[in-house]
């Protein structure tokens, strides 16, 4: 095993690997990782059950403070791109995807300099060199699927694995996303609202062959209540509910435009519904291919998630600014920068994409597909508020199927949220009981 991997697997097992990177949270990792080692003295001074309670617990928190900020920022994108699309009429739908996927490259350099901050006494040049043990010892990890992987395994670099992952999990983000600028001005906002929220069920029928995920009564109810929430808030109004993209733009509202001719209708309809599939497979495919293995420390997972993000921002950059040119010149759609009070706004809309999506990608690696894509729903009860309390002429009343449907997708979420906790407490107690059963 080549000498720069060695020391940091074997200091990892004693629970002291990634101290000095996370500065406050130094013995955080401790709990997590070194339980799943060979070590035996863990199971001796705690039993599996409190164990797995302990670290699924302290996972759980990581993931409220994320889906918090994924929340903010996805009402606030929400709200700047139905302004700039329907206020300021700067439309150019691959133009803003561009833009927004483009914006995920900042993820890392932020997440670098916050990790910085919080360790400003080691010297550069050895912090450099930690970070880039542990992005390389993660992303081993990452293809292999083990917490541990062989000599042999460590020795093969990850770059080449990470590099085919990017493109193919861009590759896929970036149609879904796409389907939904194609249909936006197909379709109506109500059914796009409805369709394409039915992401979250193709995360869970993805998620049954692909992440071996349960068939469980109460996740199938939990996903059934959030959608027909959905469909409440979209068809229970005259005027249809505001709904973002999540890779980015806007849709509904009062001052939507009005709706096209039907057989625009039915096409943009199938559209959106090819994308809701789409949707639902990237999620899962995220995580199948892009997360480390269950048992992995919420530290290393949310560093991770944030560099794979700068990748899909990188990789959108360098790669999809091919069909701008194209679209140009086809007059499909003009190239023309935002400027003004649209480039203030998209700037804000962007910002605010990129904090939800890196937020969003780490949600996914800390829980499920399943529970991050109900809990974006959450955002659509959520922006209807904003909607009630915004100064007029911008503010439109909380509507009763705007209530009705927020409540019936705010029960769903809790329920989901009680099934995966549960899950993942019982699954991990089972592990460390296997784990110390070997070692005794």
């Amino acid at each position: 095993m080549p000498s720069d991997l060695r020391p940091d697997v074997d200091r990892e097992r004693d629970g002291r690997s990634l101290s000095p990177l996370l500065g406050s949270h130094k013995r955080d990792d401790e709990g997590t990782e070194s339980s799943m080692s060979r070590s035996t003295h863990t199971f001796h001074e705690r039993d599996p059950a409190s164990q797995a309670h302990l670290e699924t617990r302290r996972r759980y928190t990581y993931a409220a403070i994320f889906l918090a900020l994924s929340l903010v920022s996805f009402t606030v994108q929400t709200e700047t791109a139905v302004y700039i699309q329907h206020e300021l009429k700067w439309e150019k739908p691959y133009c803003m995807l561009y833009m927004t996927h483009g914006s995920w490259i900042i993820l890392w350099p932020l997440q670098l300099a916050f990790m910085r901050l919080q360790d400003l006494s080691t010297p550069f040049s050895t912090f450099w060199r930690r970070h880039v043990q542990l992005l390389r010892q993660t992303a081993l990890m990452v293809q292999h699927q083990t917490l541990h992987p062989s000599p042999r395994q460590s020795q093969i670099s990850p770059v080449r694995y990470m590099l085919r992952m990017t493109a193919f999990i861009t590759c896929a983000l970036t149609v879904a996303g796409g389907s939904w600028y194609l249909a936006v001005n197909l379709t109506t906002a109500s059914d796009l609202t409805a369709i394409y929220n039915c992401s979250a069920f193709f995360a869970y029928a993805f998620s049954i062959p692909l992440l071996k995920e349960k068939v469980r009564t109460n996740k199938i109810l939990a996903v059934a209540i959030a959608i027909l929430g959905v469909f409440v808030v979209a068809y229970g109004d005259t005027t249809p509910a505001k709904q973002g993209g999540k890779s980015g733009g806007g849709a509904g509202g009062e001052k939507a435009p009005p709706t096209h001719v039907a057989e625009n209708r039915a096409l943009g309809n199938m559209i959106i519904g090819v994308g809701s599939v789409l949707y639902g497979f990237y999620e899962v495919l995220y995580k199948r291919l892009a997360c480390p293995p269950e048992g992995c420390a919420p530290h290393r997972g949310m560093v991770f998630a944030n560099t794979f993000g700068s990748l899909i921002g990188l990789f959108t950059i360098c790669v999809l600014w091919v069909p701008l040119p194209v679209l140009h010149y086809m007059g499909w759609e003009t190239f023309e920068l935002p400027h003004g009070e649209q480039a203030w706004m998209m700037a804000i809309s962007v910002f605010a994409n990129a904090t939800f999506s890196g937020s969003f990608l780490i949600l996914i690696s800390l829980t499920s597909p399943v529970l991050s894509s109900v809990a974006a729903l959450l955002t659509i009860f959520i922006v209807a508020i904003v909607d009630q309390l915004l100064p007029p002429p911008l503010n439109s009343p909380l509507t009763p199927a705007a209530l009705v449907g927020g409540l019936l997708i705010i029960g769903a979420f809790f329920l989901l949220s009680w099934a995966t906790y549960w899950e993942m407490d019982e699954e991990r107690r089972m592990k460390l009981e296997v784990e110390s059963d070997v070692d005794d």
